[in-house]
């Protein structure tokens, strides 16, 4: 089943995201090779490609896993959870349609 992983920034997600990137990007690299990875990204928290200072309210990473279990225990183990990026993640369940 594949799930939408929504991570939400704190305050502080711009430095924390600097320290954690590289271990975060290896993690969904990993799901990517193994063709499990649909969609992954940041979300700019204003109208710009590169937001520069104002940073990112959070991402959206699209994934395929066994269970929502297993989906949260990803999530939950998330390098930029253990760097305090995110202050909630949310894992629900999803269908794609299109294209």
């Amino acid at each position: 089943m594949w799930y939408v992983i929504e991570g939400y920034d704190g305050e502080d997600g711009l430095a924390g995201r600097a320290t954690a990137r590289a271990a975060h990007l290896d993690r969904l690299r990993a799901l990517r090779d193994a063709g499990r990875l649909l969609l992954a990204g940041p979300c700019p928290a204003i109208d710009a490609e590169e937001p520069g200072p104002a940073g990112f309210s959070g991402s959206l990473v699209v994934v395929q896993f066994e269970s929502l279990q297993e989906a949260r225990a990803w999530a939950d183990a998330d390098p930029y959870v253990h760097a305090g990026v995110y202050q909630r993640v949310e894992v629900r369940p999803f269908r794609p349609v299109l294209p």
